[in-house]
């Protein structure tokens, strides 16, 4: 396991700004969004689909639950995106996958706007009746690049 530490806090604090207590969340809240994410560690590590239950459940923004992990030194694994995992292996096996064109098409225009973010593409998924993976799949053969995690992390 490799915690998130100061230099890696360091290095993400320079490519996104995060404000301080997103969601401005109340003492209490905080509190209670600390023990929750620290009760749905697996292996020292928070699931991204965890950290979107919590946010859920809590009714918190999801940044806020991605901002904790940064305070607790706890790192976001297996991105519901594929965009990395707890071994960094990510988009296995998809030479020769074969690609819903209507999901071409709208991730190529979110990529066109430059909004080929996290959020837009669980839209599309929801859109599309498939999972967020299938999406970021489609994308990745491309090349083309996820920006704006929900959690923070990229």
């Amino acid at each position: 396991m490799r915690d998130f530490n100061q230099a890696d806090k360091n290095k993400k604090q320079k490519r996104i700004q995060i404000p301080e207590n997103p969601g401005n969340l109340s003492p209490e809240m905080l509190t209670r969004l600390e023990a929750t994410v620290k009760a749905s560690l697996q292996n020292g590590y928070l699931p991204c689909a965890a950290a979107f239950k919590i946010a859920k459940n809590l009714n918190v923004p999801k940044i806020a639950v991605g901002d904790m992990t940064d305070t607790l030194g706890v790192r976001v694994s297996n991105c519901q995106t594929g965009c990395f995992k707890v071994d960094k292996a990510v988009h296995d096996n998809l030479d020769g996958k074969q690609t819903d064109e209507k999901i071409v098409a709208a991730l190529e225009s979110l990529r066109e706007k430059d909004e080929l973010t996290c959020d837009n593409v669980f839209a599309l998924a929801r859109q599309t009746k498939t999972t967020p993976m299938s999406v970021a799949d489609v994308a990745n053969i491309r090349g083309w690049k996820i920006h704006h995690c929900q959690l923070g992390c990229f």
